[in-house]
């Protein structure tokens, strides 16, 4: 794959993600939500790789593609409920993402690459899988995690992050402690790495 290859697929990714009708304020400009996010992730993902290959950088970039499509309220408010949103989730971003490719003439090759990213195939065992992760959750942390505080409380919010924290890399992890949070968003997220 060309670099100029990869700037068209990536622009017809954000170009998806831009339909995202929830806006959050950035640099002063209202921005679609998971279009901050999917830059944001593949951002993190060149820092902790920088050979990364395209299609971890598509990946990464696909990764939660139109997520406001199945939004949370469509499954109970329960962990069964909650695994069976992310894997339906994972699904339809693969299906989504691998449309775009499909549509650009993408080779199966690298199509199958990207569905199994995204689909966290044997993730813990693949360095790019990792890298996707911990690029996921930094992202995470630095972008969504504050908005939940209030609806979570204290309590839920540690052990979320206890549970986010034990699939991060020591790299990951580290970088994380440096993040710029907001003090309450700090304090929990230092509570739940010291009482791993």
């Amino acid at each position: 794959m060309q670099l100029t290859d990869l700037r068209e697929i990536l622009g017809r990714l954000d170009a998806a993600n831009a339909d995202d009708p929830r806006q959050e304020p950035h640099d002063g400009v209202m921005t679609p939500r998971e279009l901050r996010f999917a830059r944001r992730v593949e951002e993190w993902v060149v820092r902790l790789m920088p050979a990364a290959s395209d299609e971890l950088r598509i990946a990464a970039r696909g990764h939660t593609l139109r997520r406001w499509m199945i939004p949370r309220e469509k499954y109970p408010k329960t962990k069964v409920g909650y695994r069976a949103w992310r894997a339906a989730l994972n699904s339809f971003h693969a299906e989504q993402t691998d449309a775009i490719l499909a549509e650009l003439g993408v080779t199966d090759a690298v199509r199958t690459h990207v569905r199994d990213l995204i689909t966290k195939k044997d993730w813990r065992n693949d360095p790019e899988g990792r890298a996707l992760e911990d690029g996921d959750c930094l992202a995470f942390l630095e972008l969504k995690l504050a908005a939940y505080l209030d609806e979570w409380g204290d309590e839920k919010t540690v052990d979320i992050l206890r549970k986010t924290l034990r699939k991060m890399t020591s790299q990951a992890i580290a970088l994380a402690g440096d993040l710029p949070l907001d003090p309450r968003t700090k304090a929990l997220l230092h509570q739940a790495a010291t009482n791993q």
